[in-house]
């Protein structure tokens, strides 16, 4: 990994270039709108949307959104829930598989413990994120709202031992997801 790259808040003179990571690390838009949106909603979490900057240019993004699990569900819970979704996390396809999606997960976990939350979950990638120790969230009866062929695809950490020993439903994401 390249020592000259180092992971902080977003800011909002970063917004375009966030845009342009998002845009070039999934070939299409579909992300990169997402994050814009996300951005307006009650979910977003201005600390924990994080950029990786490698010679004064942004590489890598990483976004945790409050969601809630279950009954948990209601107008108020998203403010107060103790739950993270990560999506998206992008890095630039000149910098993938140099560490920087690594950086920003362990900053980003650091910097939501230390924001009091407890428990992330993530859809993507199955074999990327176990890594970090990420398991398939039906191992505590947590579901994804969308269909999944493979559900070993959704998974969740406990940034907090036991933060989802008694959880259990389907994951309620901001309304932008949907």
């Amino acid at each position: 990994m390249d020592g000259n790259i180092s992971v902080r808040q977003e800011c909002e003179s970063d917004i375009q270039d966030v845009y342009k990571v998002n845009e070039n690390a999934f070939q299409q838009k579909d992300e990169a709108d997402l994050v814009n949106n996300l951005r307006q909603s009650p979910a977003f979490i201005p600390e924990l949307s994080l950029v990786a900057v490698k010679n004064d240019t942004i590489v890598g993004y990483l976004l945790f959104t409050k969601i809630t699990i279950g009954s948990e569900m209601t107008a108020s819970t998203i403010v107060t829930t103790s739950h993270l979704g990560l999506a998206p996390l992008s890095v630039t396809s000149d910098c993938q598989v140099q560490g920087v999606g690594k950086m920003l997960i362990k900053e980003g976990f650091e910097r939501a413990k230390t924001l009091g939350y407890t428990s992330v979950i993530v859809l993507g990638h199955e074999h990327y994120y176990s890594k970090f120790n990420f398991v398939p969230a039906s191992h505590w009866n947590i579901a994804s709202p969308f269909p999944l062929e493979n559900t070993d695809v959704f998974k969740a950490i406990e940034l907090v031992p036991g933060a989802l020993e008694h959880v259990s439903g389907m994951v309620h994401y901001s309304k932008e997801f949907y």
